[in-house]
């Protein structure tokens, strides 16, 4: 992979973690149409998400701290319950990770098929979202539906299906206001992706698929995260705007044309 290769799928995860139009299956497509194996694909899509997450550390951090801040003064406050709700929304893709995470791992080499078939499956969760939404919003979100949310994020680890866009989509069909799901859709997310990470470390040091990110070279490796990080940090701040005005209807056409896409070059490659 070169430096150049490793900015544009930087790019391409930055822009995608966020727009619910679904990071891994846009990394998968250019990943292929790049040449690479699966397991430099997987590797470099680790090093990626871990750029994005902390991407939105930063553009979130004055509400993280807060939360914090709260959390921590040991009381049953808004801050409390908030942390409670994310907890809980994690409980639903730990249990993947744990027992299933050798399974999802290999989907991530099944071709661009699969890939296809579930960036229409996006498209259609946004739509349902956009027209059978319900009218009137909740205040505030609840535990079941922070549970159930962590459910639609468990079930993204399909690469091609949208974590943002399922978490959101869930979100909004539960009857949350479009923000609020939003802010909790990227909040959710961040100890779950470096726990990963941290999981993919440790069989690093253990030897295990080393020789997927030695591939990497140096310049690649600081180049992707640089340019993941950065374009991330813009698409956070956009895709709340996004969501707030609710333009999502538009990314479930954007996917349901590289979701046809993928689906056609796979029958001729």
């Amino acid at each position: 992979m070169s430096w150049i290769e490793a900015v544009i799928l930087g790019i391409i995860q930055g822009l995608t973690e966020f727009l619910p139009v679904s990071s891994s299956g846009h990394l998968t497509i250019a990943g292929t149409l790049f040449g690479m194996t699966g397991e430099e694909n997987l590797a470099f899509a680790v090093l990626v998400h871990v750029a994005t997450v902390l991407s939105t550390i930063v553009v979130l951090w004055g509400e993280i701290s807060g939360l914090f801040k709260g959390f921590f003064s040991f009381r049953w406050n808004n801050e409390t319950k908030m942390v409670s709700k994310i907890l809980l929304s994690m409980i639903p893709v730990g249990i993947v990770g744990l027992f299933f995470k050798d399974t999802a791992e290999a989907l991530f080499g099944s071709g661009l098929l699969l890939v296809g078939c579930m960036l229409l499956l996006t498209a259609a969760l946004l739509m349902i979202s956009y027209y059978a939404s319900p009218p009137r919003r909740k205040e505030a979100l609840s535990f079941r539906d922070a549970f159930i949310i962590g459910v639609a994020q468990a079930c993204a680890v399909m690469p091609g299906l949208s974590r943002s866009g399922s978490t959101i989509a869930t979100g909004i069909l539960l009857g949350n206001k479009k923000e609020k799901v939003a802010r909790f859709s990227f909040l959710m997310v961040i100890i779950p992706v470096l726990g990963e990470a941290l999981l993919d470390v440790v069989k690093i040091l253990k030897g295990d698929d080393a020789s997927a990110f030695s591939s990497i070279s140096a310049s690649a490796v600081v180049c992707g995260f640089a340019a993941a990080f950065l374009s991330g940090m813009i698409a956070c701040k956009w895709m709340i705007d996004i969501v707030k005005k609710g333009k999502l209807i538009y990314f479930a056409y954007y996917c349901i044309v590289v979701g046809l896409f993928a689906v056609v070059y796979s029958q001729f490659n």
